[in-house]
């Protein structure tokens, strides 16, 4: 039954994609479909995350990892300046950048040089396969290519881009919701745009497999720089934070790279944000988390004997 089932949903599934590419031409497809996976896995939920530390900063305070001090007005959270209003209103003018940026580019391939789309936008399905595999070496290259440009680019003495880096982004002292995307344009299109949209244009990456891999940007974006202490997952998302938190800490001496991969490998990671501490992090909380479990299940069975005992002597 539950075969039948998968496969009705699959086919539904096909012939809802086939009717939306076969209705729509392939770049509005494709811009259309990046806007709603970015407006629903990192806009939504980091505008919610950003009004909860401005509106109620007494609770946000408590899920803060720097407490006060990693609230969008810092230590002085009940005295919001206009700036902070500003980073988040250029973190969502950077991201219509970046859509703008990939329409054009998309456009000059198939309107003027008249060759092939940078995502493949077509009725055809991958195999999951496929998509995992794609995804994959699309977040290698993407470590890759933003290690470099983050070191090269932006914290070098000789480049341009590194005066607009330090004067905007180094301006924060510590990330809060939005500051993802927070930078100079033209700093967030070399450190933001091109390592994570590179990728997907060299691979050709299916328009699927393009969102499901913006969504995975997404969520590692809104969580990494949100500034609170939960994550989904302490190894990736946690480590990514840390990671991140300490080269605003340290002013850009070290950790380039999200994953922190080429860090480790070519020592300029800092702080104590090493691959082996995400481990060591990752199995804590999965230690933790089972001593909560067994506490709870422990109290349970407590007040369940206590019950019993009350019900006995009142017979």
């Amino acid at each position: 039954m539950s075969s039948y089932t998968t496969t009705l949903n699959l086919l539904f599934f096909y012939m809802t994609w086939s009717t939306l590419v076969w209705s729509h031409s392939p770049l509005r497809v494709e811009i259309f479909g990046t806007a709603a996976f970015r407006l629903a896995f990192f806009v939504i939920p980091s505008v919610v995350f950003f009004l909860f530390d401005v509106l109620t900063p007494s609770a946000a305070v408590v899920v803060k990892e720097h407490g006060e001090a990693g609230l969008p007005g810092g230590r002085k959270r009940f005295k919001l300046r206009l700036k902070e209003f500003k980073i988040a209103g250029w973190s969502l003018l950077n991201l219509g950048l970046a859509l703008f940026t990939q329409a054009t580019l998309e456009w000059l391939f198939t309107r003027v040089l008249r060759v092939r789309s940078a995502i493949k936008v077509s009725a055809s399905l991958p195999t999951p396969w496929t998509i995992l595999q794609d995804i994959f070496t699309g977040f290698l290259f993407r470590e890759g290519l933003t290690y470099t440009m983050h070191r090269y680019a932006l914290h070098h003495p000789s480049s341009y881009l590194t005066k607009l880096h330090r004067e905007w982004y180094h301006d924060l002292s510590l990330p809060f919701p939005l500051t993802a995307h927070y930078d100079h344009p033209l700093v967030y299109l070399a450190h933001r745009f091109v390592p994570t949209y590179l990728p997907a244009m060299l691979l050709r990456f299916h328009m699927l497999t393009f969102l499901l891999y913006t969504a995975a940007v997404s969520v590692e974006e809104t969580f990494a720089y949100s500034g609170y202490t939960f994550m989904p997952t302490s190894f990736f998302l946690g480590g990514i934070a840390r990671r991140n938190e300490e080269h605003m800490i340290y002013l850009g001496e070290g950790n380039f790279g999200p994953w922190g991969i080429l860090d480790w490998i070519l020592g300029t990671s800092i702080g104590v944000t090493d691959i082996e501490e995400d481990v060591r992090n990752e199995a804590h909380d999965h230690q933790l988390g089972q001593k909560v479990r067994q506490a709870m299940d422990a109290n349970a069975r407590k007040v369940h004997v206590d019950t019993l005992r009350r019900n006995g002597r009142k017979r």
